[in-house]
């Protein structure tokens, strides 16, 4: 019997939350978040946790993972949210 490999074992999509947007597992936080924090804001993963204290590292890591093979759909949902990342940088700078 051949086994199951979960690529993305923290990163799930649910139709009710967040709009079907791609969310950490058993949270309301969006990959969309973590991908502002550290691509445009520039915090470290460690960071990221700091700032989420209910994330554990892996989810982070796991978030950006995700984002990187989804990279061209998500860069464009991120352009339309220009106005929330500036106000993203201002409550972190």
């Amino acid at each position: 019997m051949q086994k199951l490999i979960v690529k993305h074992p923290y990163i799930t999509k649910k139709p009710g939350i967040s709009k079907g947007s791609p969310i950490i597992a058993g949270t309301r936080v969006r990959v969309l978040d973590i991908i502002i924090e550290y691509e445009y804001l520039g915090l470290s993963p460690d960071e990221i946790v700091s700032a989420h204290p209910h994330l554990i590292l892996p989810q982070i890591h796991d978030a950006l993972s995700f984002y990187y093979e989804h990279r061209e759909e998500m860069d464009q949902d991120i352009r339309a949210r220009k106005e929330t990342i500036v106000k993203m940088r201002k409550k972190f700078t």
